[in-house]
């Protein structure tokens, strides 16, 4: 029986990842940052209700750039997680688990986020 050789390296970035393992594994990190973000998001309700000082502070960071692309970002992972959540829920009920179904819904979701990004963006600016 001749030994195989087995791959020594493995490249991850080299792999070609389905539509369906994407939208998954971007689930699963937007479930992380969201879960991240729940901290900081406490300490500004909190210290926007202590004061009217407290809360013009708070107002004065949101007003910063990197704090908007933070609130932008955080805003795209809660309706990433939101939709791709939905579609777990109807695989679970045996909606949408065929292949090219699996495939659509995957980008449906990942277009659907992007799209609905935009438009509260829009409605915001």
């Amino acid at each position: 029986m001749p030994k195989q050789k087995r791959p020594v390296f493995l490249n991850l970035w080299q792999i070609r990842f389905p539509v369906t393992a994407v939208m998954s594994i971007m689930h699963r990190l937007t479930g992380v940052l969201l879960f991240l973000a729940i901290p900081f998001f406490i300490y500004a309700l909190q210290h926007s209700l202590e004061s009217e000082t407290g809360f013009q502070t708070v107002l004065g960071y949101a007003d910063s750039l990197i704090i908007k692309l933070g609130l932008v970002l955080l805003l795209w992972s809660l309706l990433h997680h939101l939709l791709a959540g939905i579609r777990y829920l109807l695989l679970d009920v045996d909606l949408g688990v065929e292949r090219q179904q699996a495939i659509l819904t995957a980008w449906l979701v990942i277009v659907s986020a992007l799209g609905l990004l935009v438009v509260f963006v829009g409605i915001c600016l």
